[in-house]
């Protein structure tokens, strides 16, 4: 099973913008000496606490400090783009980094949805149509469109990866009609992880770029040596989840500056339903829950996201994830 990371770039509480940057490229060549797949980076938009919003540049950045890792999106919110934009930047990376690109897509803003009327010019469509525009965007990547009127230059002929991200029901048909490959957010989205995993099997239709179902799930890890300092640490993870649910957003706080269980009961409920896919602890624990969830959905690949305050921390937990996983 491969194994892979989602990094949002996001800010600790103390961090400039450039050594967030930083310690995204420290993650990530770390990331390819423990023999992770894919780094991928998620986009979003007046987030305090994310600083992954110019999505394709730091895509570039990361792709040019490491050699064989697989850099992409996880992924480029589809509607906030215009799909000759997304071809054309997509192609410029594949130019510039053969065979480590990919690029996956998102229907949702990844912002407040006053923020995604600024980037779309006022443009709010209330009944998307997330197929269409994928559809244009694999003609402008095709061969076939050499002879349009409208080009993309680069991109036409560029031998992208695309995914169909989503965490609902919606998109697990959509990546089944259209013979993609699927990664499901399970790290803040998980309520109908289960069910969408089986209708995208039961409703896939094979491509030629993706001949049988592939299965990406991501789900956050806090993985330490012993079980009490693994608990220490999601405190930063679960506090960034309770501020989501209260609307409070800020840049990602050390564990002693965190009170997650001194939460109203409503925002904890809140809290605990988005991590329901976040497996905390010591190696043994989070092998034996791993393999059960893992035997249960059958995943092609597993990706890995968490809040860790401390760096090294969360560069540890990276090793004992993969560990783990090559093992099983």
């Amino acid at each position: 099973m491969k194994y892979s990371i989602l990094d949002l770039a996001t800010i600790r509480h103390g961090d400039s913008i450039s050594e967030t940057f930083d310690k995204s490229v420290r993650a990530a060549q770390w990331a390819e000496q423990l023999g992770y797949t894919r780094y991928w980076f998620s986009e979003h938009h007046n987030f305090p606490n994310v600083a992954s919003a110019a999505t394709s540049l730091l895509i570039g950045h990361i792709a040019a400090q490491t050699s064989k890792l697989r850099v992409g999106s996880g992924g480029i919110m589809l509607p906030n783009h215009t799909p000759l934009s997304v071809a054309e930047q997509f192609g410029t990376l594949e130019a510039l980094f053969p065979g480590r690109i990919d690029l996956g897509l998102g229907r949702a803003p990844g912002t407040d949805m006053q923020t995604a009327a600024v980037l779309r010019r006022g443009r709010i469509e209330h009944n998307y149509d997330f197929e269409a525009h994928i559809r244009e965007l694999m003609q402008f990547m095709s061969n076939d469109n050499a002879h349009a009127a409208i080009r993309a230059i680069p991109g036409e002929g560029a031998q992208v990866p695309i995914y169909i991200l989503g965490s609902s029901t919606d998109s697990a048909f959509l990546a089944a009609k259209m013979g993609m490959p699927y990664a499901f957010a399970a790290h803040f989205a998980p309520a109908q992880l289960e069910l969408a995993m089986r209708l995208y099997e039961q409703h896939f239709v094979p491509s030629a770029f993706c001949p049988e179902p592939y299965k990406l799930i991501c789900i956050n890890i806090i993985a330490a040596d012993e079980e009490h300092e693994a608990a220490r640490l999601v405190q930063s993870h679960l506090q960034a989840f309770a501020n989501i649910v209260t609307d409070r957003r800020s840049p990602l706080l050390p564990p002693e500056d965190c009170d997650v269980y001194s939460l109203p009961q409503e925002v904890l409920r809140h809290v605990q339903h988005m991590a329901a896919c976040t497996f905390v602890g010591a190696p043994a624990g989070i092998e034996a829950s791993l393999r059960e969830f893992t035997n249960a959905l059958k995943p092609q690949e597993i990706i890995i996201s968490g809040n860790i305050y401390d760096f090294e921390a969360k560069l540890h937990s990276y090793k004992i994830a993969a560990e783990i996983i090559q093992a099983m």
